[in-house]
């Protein structure tokens, strides 16, 4: 568990395999029939191709981070956290390059140690609901 809010999350029902896979810390996306596209918001329809057409994939929570920021300033739930790291990872997945990104937070680490292309592995911060957030640590 990191130090940050572990809030809980507004799930929607297209997202519901989403989250009940964080609860049991196991990290799945939806991936589009049609068109092969992993779908970064988890929803039940593609927007690369507009199919309804979708599978749930499980993944083995590594990546590499894409981009980063470093708020020094938090608002609400996050006030006393900053300074945390924001970032997107691009997960590792065989056969798709490059792997979906997702928005997440870096933990576990100095913010001023974080850099692009870093590997990191997923790590799930259990929430009241049952559900947990997922976030990444470096490797």
């Amino acid at each position: 568990m990191s130090d940050l809010p572990a809030l809980d999350p507004s799930v929607q029902d297209d997202a519901a395999p989403f989250w009940e896979a964080t609860g049991e810390h196991r990290l799945v996306l939806p991936r589009c029939q049609r068109c092969s596209t992993f779908i970064w918001y988890p929803r039940g329809y593609c927007p690369a191709c507009s199919s309804f057409d979708v599978d749930w994939v499980e993944l083995d929570g590594t990546g590499e981070i894409y981009s980063f920021s470093i708020p020094r300033r938090g608002q609400g739930a996050y006030r006393d956290a900053a300074p945390y790291v924001v970032a997107y990872v691009e997960l590792d997945v065989p056969g798709s390059d490059p792997g979906p990104r997702i928005i997440t937070n870096i933990v576990d680490c100095d913010p001023a140690s974080v850099s692009v292309g870093q590997r990191v592995t997923a790590v799930f911060d259990d929430t009241d609901s049952g559900h947990a957030l997922v976030r990444f640590r470096p490797i």
